[in-house]
């Protein structure tokens, strides 16, 4: 990948993740790999595609990131056209910069963590990524456990980016998130967020990262209100008119019907038809049932 990059690869307890930007077409489709409890890597300037599994195998034994960096480069007889970060289970991640990068190129790195770039504006761009990663930046903006990460982990891209960013211009973004049991389903891929093509990349990340909240985020215990009394009386009335009453009177079959029409508009991992209701289900019912 000749184009601009900048990346950052992260550790988060046994969640993984990398989030990178571009000056490339679907920079998402050969930069980032993640695996949950094992580690993640970013491999970019002239990409080695092969440094990905390669890498993600020498972290599964057990390998530090600079024992996997220095395995994967230097069997690599075009390693001075590489750029590569890398993270695993303990201690610091690591950056390599091969000689050919195009200017200005080079990486930081400590614990849980590693930002590279190339053809960048200069070395405050890798700066302000490391400044944002170790301010925490960007971790409250969306919800919790894996999104969090994912939050921190674009604040970083757009540090970067405010700093200068590449000199060539945007193009795309992308950020993967991989952590035990965190994703759809119970699967360990928390986040796979691509722009692959876009003006304003990092801003329609963020837009999709919002959406993802919506519709993957886990729903705040704190926060849960049961359906009884009025309340369920609302909602089997807002079920009505969107088109889902309840077959019955009583919580069992208001239960049954809200968890049809939250499966139908996607929000099954929202709520999946207990007596406990999320608040930002209730809201987008009662959105709907007003529309």
């Amino acid at each position: 990948m000749a184009g601009v990059t900048f990346s950052i690869v992260a550790r988060d307890g046994d969640g993984f993740g990398v989030a990178v930007a571009s000056k490339f077409l679907a920079a998402g489709a050969y930069v980032p790999a993640a695996e949950a409890g094992v580690g993640a890597l970013a491999s970019q300037a002239f990409s080695n595609l092969a440094y990905r599994p390669a890498g993600l195998a020498y972290l599964r034994q057990g390998r530090s990131a600079a024992e996997t960096v220095a395995l994967l480069t230097s069997g690599d007889d075009d390693r001075d056209t590489r750029q590569l970060g890398a993270v695993g289970r303990a201690g610091a991640g690591s950056s390599f910069t091969g000689a050919n990068c195009l200017p200005w190129a080079g990486g930081r790195s400590g614990e849980g963590y590693a930002v590279q770039g190339n053809i960048l504006a200069g070395e405050e761009v890798v700066v302000a990524m490391e400044r944002a990663w170790l301010a925490g930046a960007g971790a409250d903006a969306g919800g919790g456990g894996a999104n969090r990460f994912a939050w921190r982990l674009l604040a970083v891209l757009e540090a970067a980016d405010q700093a200068g960013g590449d000199r060539r211009g945007r193009q795309s973004a992308a950020i993967l998130v991989a952590s035990p049991g965190a994703g759809y389903g119970g699967s360990d891929l928390a986040v796979d967020l691509r722009v692959d093509d876009h003006p304003r990349p990092l801003e329609e990340l963020r837009r999709l990262l919002a959406l993802h909240d919506f519709y993957f985020g886990q729903p705040d215990p704190a926060c849960l209100v049961p359906m009884e009394g009025g309340l369920l009386d609302e909602v089997a009335l807002l079920l009505a008119k969107v088109g889902f009453p309840p077959a019955g009177a009583g919580q069992p079959f208001v239960r049954r019907a809200l968890a049809e029409w939250a499966s139908i508009e996607n929000l099954e991992m929202r709520y999946a038809g207990g007596p406990l209701l999320d608040p930002v289900v209730l809201s987008f019912l009662r959105e709907k049932a007003a529309s």
